[in-house]
């Protein structure tokens, strides 16, 4: 009996030894026992129901701001697709599934004159990603236009509706548990101009593209910023701007950005964020924070 066969029969996808690391923007090569797609969240409280109670799970959305190590993962790893792939509005109110990706969010709020999603286009991944560590960009961020998000318990299958005040969210995360995987969120937005808004995301766009490296293998932001700094700052001052590990780089456009020149292995870039945290420590004192998250075997 394979291990796929001690899973539960869902109305999705499973995939076995799938090559998880090559659906993150890092392009690493990070093997997976099994990959699950579910077609809806019907078909994901089942298998979550359902499911052998020892099997480790895991729930990537875009792979953004994921690397996965080259040990691969022991386990399932779940990814939401097309049936959580939509946005719709009411008024303007703005309501996405956790696989759309943030820029389409912004775009389509645009093409339907809804105002204030504007600074999503400035976020790499999905709706699901920023849900989860309150994502942000140009002095905005995901809880400022949060209405609620509805979430299902990895745990137990429990659905509930959280209000952003339940959530209790703050910079770059949030008090609610890991346990909840939030599917779908709604978004307060205001009436305004199409013209108007279109033209702000493509400043957003344009803005981001001259400062960040957007065009390679990166995985966005790599440290959180602590508190009266800025990361990237820390790390250019202990001169680790362009520095290399292997095909692994520390951006000299961006130097919070972590890029795969190519060939790199998800220890080379684990072996980077490694020396930042130990550089920084040393010279200043302080604790950079992956914004990144790390998972996976050595």
């Amino acid at each position: 009996m394979s291990f796929i066969d001690t899973l539960p029969k869902i109305r999705g996808k499973y995939r076995e030894n799938a090559n998880v690391g090559k659906m993150c923007w890092f392009k690493t090569h990070s093997i997976a026992d099994v990959l699950f797609i579910p077609q809806d969240i019907d078909d994901l409280k089942y298998f979550l129901s359902n499911k052998p109670k020892d099997i480790l799970t895991f729930v990537m959305g875009a792979g953004s701001n994921l690397l996965i190590r080259d040990g691969g993962f022991k386990g399932v790893i779940i990814r939401l697709g097309a049936g959580f792939n939509y946005v719709h509005h009411n008024g303007s109110d703005v309501v996405a599934g956790s696989a759309c990706l943030d820029l389409n969010v912004a775009n389509y709020a645009a093409n339907n004159s809804i105002a204030g999603l504007e600074f999503f286009a400035g976020i790499p991944g999905s709706i699901g990603g920023a849900l989860a560590m309150n994502a942000g960009a140009y002095n905005n961020d995901t809880s400022s236009v949060l209405i609620e998000a509805k979430a299902i318990s990895m745990t137990t299958a429990e659905i509930r509706i959280f209000s952003n005040h339940e959530i209790g969210y703050y910079y770059r995360g949030k008090n609610l548990t890991n346990d909840w995987l939030f599917y779908e969120a709604r978004f307060h937005g205001k009436q305004g101009d199409k013209y108007e808004i279109q033209k702000a995301i493509k400043e957003i766009q344009e803005k981001r593209s001259s400062t960040q490296p957007i065009k390679s293998k990166t995985g966005g932001s790599t440290f959180k910023n602590p508190v009266n700094h800025k990361a990237w700052q820390l790390i250019d001052q202990c001169g680790l701007r362009g520095i290399k590990i292997g095909g692994a780089k520390f951006s000299e456009l961006h130097c919070n950005f972590l890029i795969n020149e190519g060939e790199a292995t998800a220890s080379d870039l684990e072996h980077l964020i490694n020396l930042a945290k130990e550089k920084v420590k040393n010279k200043f004192d302080i604790n950079l924070e992956e914004e990144i998250k790390i998972i996976g075997n050595q």
